[in-house]
């Protein structure tokens, strides 16, 4: 192959790799937008009927909680990318790319069927949350971003940092909050009583 040929192939290439990206960037923006047209159709508020514009609410004993962009639970949708992609890099035959936005597709899934009837009722008779109503539409994207930070994070790092940072925020939001990610699936699948009533304690 001469100079000529492989110049040709080097630019090729990267307009390739460009091109890609931008349909990658597409896929990945036509996925938040669905969500938000879905949750807007569910009735979902797009933010905390306080009418304060504060972007946080650490407090999750209040009705602010899920309501402005960050909260505790948005250290829980860090991990749920970091899980996205240890297990998705696993499947056989899928790409970065498309593990990326099957991650992003799922935890979009997540965040419709997390704010509708039946998810919120079950969250206020089985969990500590009794006064849960929802995800504004602003935080929900927001848990979607945390997803993908936490993706983006386990892609770039080795896989003791993942482990490293699931530990650590598991462990510090039992000590802030009396729950995280693993409690939060446990009382949502099968709730204990004794766990149900020290939360709330």
């Amino acid at each position: 192959m001469n100079a000529s040929s492989s110049e040709k192939l080097e630019v090729t290439d990267d307009r390739f790799q460009k091109d890609r990206s931008w349909t990658t960037a597409w896929i990945a923006g036509l996925i938040v937008v669905g969500m938000v047209l879905v949750l807007a159709g569910m009735g979902r508020r797009f933010w905390c009927d306080c009418g304060s514009w504060v972007p946080w609410s650490w407090d999750i004993w209040t009705a602010h909680n899920s309501q402005h962009l960050i909260d505790p639970y948005f250290f829980s949708h860090v991990l749920h990318g970091v899980l996205f992609f240890w297990v998705l890099r696993w499947v056989p035959r899928l790409n970065r790319t498309q593990c990326l936005l099957i991650a992003l597709g799922l935890e979009a899934s997540w965040e419709i069927l997390e704010n509708s009837p039946l998810i919120i009722k079950r969250y206020r008779e089985a969990t500590m949350a009794v006064g849960y109503t929802g995800d504004s539409i602003a935080n929900s994207v927001t848990d979607l971003a945390a997803c993908t930070l936490g993706y983006w994070f386990s892609s770039r790092f080795p896989w003791r940092w993942s482990v490293a940072l699931f530990v650590a925020s598991e462990i510090l939001m039992l000590i802030m909050i009396r729950d995280n990610l693993l409690l939060n699936v446990l009382m949502l699948v099968s709730p204990i009583p004794a766990i149900q009533e020290w939360q709330s304690g």
